[in-house]
């Protein structure tokens, strides 16, 4: 069996989100993610990142590098 992407990789978390539309909060990057097919372990890291209005995928990463 082979594993999808992981969500411990910046861009496997964008890829992921792709297609969200910008600006876009915590949640709707959760909603995108879940839409997009993420794995338990991709939705986790994105509940971990800030709460903030994340304007474009670099604030997103930008976010994501404070938790990992």
């Amino acid at each position: 069996m082979t594993r999808g992407l992981g969500g411990h990789s910046p861009s496997n978390v964008s890829h992921y989100l792709k297609g969200i539309d910008f600006p876009a909060d915590k949640e709707h990057l959760l909603q995108q993610a879940k839409k997009n097919g993420a794995e338990a372990e991709v939705l986790d890291t994105i509940k971990q990142l800030p709460e903030e209005q994340y304007e474009s995928m670099a604030d997103v990463m930008k976010g994501y590098g404070q938790v990992h």
